[in-house]
């Protein structure tokens, strides 16, 4: 079998070169979006249609953000494009094209970049961007980068715009992905489970809510960002940005029903990272419209003028709880 080693870069290129011209990513492609150059040259080039572009990055590195053990290469390439789609989502905003860059040992088997492409282009044909070029070295682990392109039709969410007296909410459950993860270091895959089957697939093949991120910004919120870190970290950061605390009420976290069956569920909704729900605050009757118009998720707290970032976790008494699910955070 052929490692990426025997192959060496310039025909690897060639060989995901060929998978993206396969899938025809670019028939996909939002109105107004038209490729000049793709992959194969130091850069790629695009005439785009007029609004507020969006870019992000976001690397996964086996060992840090994923195991072999647990996720199969496909599902490990659909999440790293995933992340950035849920980036792009958290400004309100549609992709418009994506960079991956692979961090390869020689040793690798070229039939597993293979499926982590078919998963970063499965992904790439749900959500309707193409991807327009990268790079590939030779790397001690493997690691996965993504550079993506958005577009906003209105001025982006920000984590900066959350005021006293806003109402905060999610778009949709938290903690599953974390719990399905917990299944999977178990050695428990939820086949025949549809609960367990349900967290598992969460985890794996996360789903960027990038339809909830436009009707939220549609809906008059300016105040919003991805849970990626774990609810209360995240939450931490928009509050430190908009100078505001915050009161979440632990009650009223949405969950998935597969989260009850697992020890202490509220530590995965509150610590659990890689939901890629979306976390958005605004005036009380805006955020009701908000989440009318998603047709899902919660209210789940309010900005109050305490201490910029401090988030204080309620019981459904009202007493404050100690918690120290404090989520994900690099080089910590």
């Amino acid at each position: 079998m052929a490692t990426v080693g025997d192959i060496g870069e310039l025909a690897l290129v060639e060989r995901l070169a060929a998978q993206v011209a396969a899938a025809r990513l670019t028939r996909t492609a939002r109105p107004g979006f038209h490729l000049r150059i793709g992959i194969g040259d130091d850069a790629a080039a695009w005439y785009g249609e007029a609004g507020v572009w969006v870019a992000t990055t976001d690397t996964m590195v086996e060992g840090v953000h994923f195991t072999r053990e647990t996720s199969p290469w496909r599902d490990i390439g659909w999440k790293a494009m995933a992340a950035n789609l849920s980036d792009v989502a958290a400004m309100g905003g549609a992709p418009v094209s994506a960079m991956v860059t692979l961090g390869l040992p020689r040793g690798l088997d070229a039939a597993a970049v293979d499926d982590l492409y078919a998963g970063m282009i499965a992904a790439c044909l749900r959500y309707r961007t193409p991807i327009t070029g990268g790079d590939v070295v030779s790397a001690g682990e493997v690691f996965v980068t993504v550079a993506m392109m958005g577009i906003c039709g209105a001025e982006p969410l920000r984590r900066s715009a959350a005021r006293p007296g806003d109402s905060i909410a999610v778009s949709g459950p938290l903690g599953a992905s974390a719990g399905g993860l917990r299944l999977l270091q178990a050695g428990r895959s939820g086949a025949g489970d549809e609960e367990e089957e349900a967290l598992v697939r969460a985890h794996r093949r996360p789903e960027p809510q990038l339809e909830a991120g436009q009707r939220i910004l549609r809906s008059g919120i300016r105040c919003g960002m991805d849970v990626s870190d774990g609810l209360l970290l995240d939450l931490r950061r928009l509050a430190k940005a908009s100078g505001v605390g915050a009161r979440l009420e632990a009650a009223r976290i949405p969950t998935v029903p597969g989260l009850k069956a697992l020890p202490d569920p509220l530590s995965f909704a509150l610590g659990g990272g890689e939901d890629y729900q979306l976390l958005f605050a605004g005036p009380p009757q805006v955020v009701e419209l908000a989440l009318e118009s998603v047709g899902a998720g919660a209210v789940i707290g309010e900005a109050t003028p305490d201490e910029p970032g401090v988030v204080r976790v309620m019981d459904a008494e009202g007493r404050e709880m100690d918690v120290a699910h404090a989520g994900w955070e690099h080089l910590r």
